[in-house]
């Protein structure tokens, strides 16, 4: 059976990826830091939680070592933890700036980094990064998030490019305006407004970057690495 490790499987995107990748038949690895709903998610899905502070390098040191000893290698990486704070580049904090890139990128590198020998020892793996739209094209408000959503597209090409002689693939899902948690914050009229923005005119749902994600797990996207996948309804083309 075949192993994927998600991070942030507690949010939205993420459990939604695992329920796809275990019913691909994989024996999934939840990743979450606060949320405990990952366990009872993962006990539903014959999986594992584990949990860990993905901005503190020691902490995923010990989740990697960890997995590792649990499933003993792991075949398919989903870097999908990240965290967003909306408000003008100068209203944002230096300890909250250091916060977002330690998760949405400086976490993503590491996990990599520390999983990568046992895959480069196989000639096989997957890795599958999940930016936004906004590392496309950047949004106003957003700033440090967007710039760290762009590195993980710079990540995923370079990598790509470096990895592949190992047959190891790596890519990118970039989602549009997903419908989860992260737009509590939003009003309904705002809510709607996006969705009409979108050409597909609706929200996007985390079912939707979950089928892109099992779609780039699958023998079909074999010969498909260093791609960026957006899935938006046609926000950014």
């Amino acid at each position: 059976m075949k192993t994927a490790l998600i991070t942030g499987a507690s949010g939205g995107i993420g459990s939604a990826i695992a329920r796809k990748l275990a019913g691909d038949g994989y024996f999934v690895i939840l990743h979450y830091h606060h949320d405990t709903q990952a366990e009872e998610l993962a006990k539903k899905l014959h999986g594992v939680a584990i949990q860990a502070d993905l901005s503190d390098i020691s902490e995923i040191e010990k989740m990697t070592e960890s997995v590792i000893k649990t499933a003993g290698h792991v075949d398919v990486l989903i870097n999908n933890a990240g965290i967003s704070v909306s408000g003008l580049l100068t209203d944002i904090s230096p300890d909250t700036r250091k916060k977002i890139f330690a998760v949405n990128i400086l976490a993503a590198i590491e996990c990599t980094r520390l999983l990568l020998p046992q895959m480069i020892h196989r000639k096989s793996g997957n890795i599958i990064n999940i930016s936004s739209m906004w590392g496309q094209v950047g949004a106003s408000c957003e700033v440090d998030y967007s710039a760290t959503k762009a590195a993980m597209i710079g990540f995923t090409k370079a990598l790509a490019q470096e990895v592949a002689p190992s047959q190891i693939r790596v890519n990118c899902v970039a989602p549009g305006v997903i419908r989860t948690g992260m737009l509590d914050c939003y009003h309904a009229e705002t809510l709607q407004n996006l969705a009409e923005e979108t050409p597909l005119g609706r929200l996007g749902t985390p079912e939707d970057i979950a089928n892109a994600v099992g779609f780039l797990c699958s023998p079909g996207a074999d010969f498909i690495t260093g791609q960026i996948l957006g899935v938006n309804g046609g926000f950014v083309i």
